[in-house]
């Protein structure tokens, strides 16, 4: 009986921890798909800056966006920015605006 209840005991801790490690943090999103156009530290390279018009997190055209518009920015895309509508979910998305915006403090 108690290995049974053992065994029972370890599939519901690895039913709970599974979501956990499935979902990625917002750092982790915005280093695999923002980072190379963003910069690593929320300022894009200056030739990336001039030739896709990226601007740093620190300016202010980009501090004044709401969330909600980083938010859709992402998803639809902006200027030469590529939409990530189906290839992120909301959360995904969300999470990594929240990073970038948090690059700014």
């Amino acid at each position: 009986m108690k290995i049974k209840a053992g065994i029972t005991l370890v599939a519901l801790m690895a039913a709970a921890i599974a979501p956990a490690f499935a979902q990625s943090s917002g750092a982790d999103i915005y280093k695999a798909k923002c980072q190379s156009c963003h910069g690593a530290e929320g300022t894009p390279n200056p030739g990336i800056a001039k030739m896709m018009g990226v601007k740093p997190v620190s300016d202010p055209s980009v501090k004044s966006l709401s969330e909600a518009q980083m938010i859709s920015d992402t998803a639809n895309g902006k200027g030469k920015m590529t939409a990530f509508k189906g290839k992120l979910t909301d959360a995904e998305i969300k999470a990594s605006v929240d990073y970038f915006r948090s690059l700014a403090k």
